[in-house]
């Protein structure tokens, strides 16, 4: 199975729970829903289409390189969030964090998207959302007919997931809400003889398990896709891995998926997530991946 040579981009569109308005000089203006934020954005290097940017807040980095920073705001924004929808199924709440991010990732749309393609026509699959942080992807490959199992080391993630269920009504969906190491985890999932038909991994650059576990990307990752590897089998239908650091390649990822899912039917493929901008149709790139499947 040689590796797919053409670089596939994602694209995600404006809709009502987020769009990209304007982007430019570092920074992106966008909506979530009807409140509308200003973001730091590097790879936003060409100038903005109008520098009449109206916002209800904006984040605002520190001078260190560690992703430091703070949220100031021209308007009352709730600390508890405000309700969003993604594709009128999946309900959940946005809010503004101490990380810049709005607790879910908009630029993910058609990977949500593209893996409840790859599972239509499976009878009751079952996929696993490794890293899952607050459950959007969780939720809708939920909404799709999957059991899911949501695997996340942070207890306070995995809490906002299963309220994010509650507001979509999906609380008695069958969902194993799993606080705990995603490597260890799958490691044991390995042991156990497990199956799945999809996984999605979203793995940090760098993080900490519940007991205190060290993730390092570069180091660690070869090591968990081998044992995701080892859950999926001729009839899975897909692997979908996403990595937001910028020190990596998507041709790298292709590679390392191509090294251990040549044995299985299907193909790999690697490229970038995207966001269209509303002003000019320009596409902001925000994430490289690498994905196996078993149909185009």
């Amino acid at each position: 199975m040689p590796l797919a040579p053409e670089f596939t981009t994602l694209v995600s569109e404006p809709r009502p729970d987020y769009t990209l308005i304007d982007s430019g000089n570092g920074r992106k203006h966008e909506s979530y829903g009807n409140r509308r934020f200003i973001r730091p954005e590097p790879q936003a290097m060409w100038e903005p289409a109008t520098t009449d940017w109206k916002a209800d807040g904006e984040f605002v980095p520190g001078s260190d390189e560690d992703g430091g920073g703070r949220w100031y705001y021209d308007k009352p924004v709730p600390a508890e969030g405000w309700p969003l929808k993604w594709n009128d199924e999946v309900s959940f709440t946005a809010s503004c964090t101490p990380f810049r991010h709005l607790g879910f990732f908009p630029d993910m749309d058609p990977v949500w998207r593209w893996m409840r393609g790859q599972i239509d026509g499976v009878a009751e699959p079952n996929c696993m959302n490794l890293f899952g942080y607050t459950g959007v992807g969780t939720l809708a490959l939920s909404a799709a007919g999957a059991q899911m199992v949501h695997v996340d080391a942070s207890k306070k993630s995995v809490a906002q997931a299963r309220e994010n269920a509650a507001l979509s009504g999906m609380s008695d969906r069958p969902i194993r809400w799993i606080v705990d190491d995603a490597a260890k985890f799958v490691a044991r999932e390995v042991r156990r003889e497990r199956r799945y038909d999809g996984i999605l991994l979203d793995p940090p650059k760098y993080g900490r398990g519940p007991d205190g576990e060290v993730w390092r990307l570069e180091e660690d990752l070869p090591g968990l896709i081998a044992n995701c590897r080892q859950l999926l089998d001729a009839n899975s239908r897909f692997l979908f891995l996403t990595v937001y650091a910028v020190r990596m390649s998507a041709i790298a990822l292709g590679n390392l998926l191509q090294a251990h899912f040549a044995d299985l039917p299907g193909k790999v493929e690697f490229g970038e997530l995207a966001v269209r901008e509303q002003a000019r149709g320009l596409l902001l790139p925000t994430a490289i991946f690498a994905r196996w499947s078993q149909q185009d």
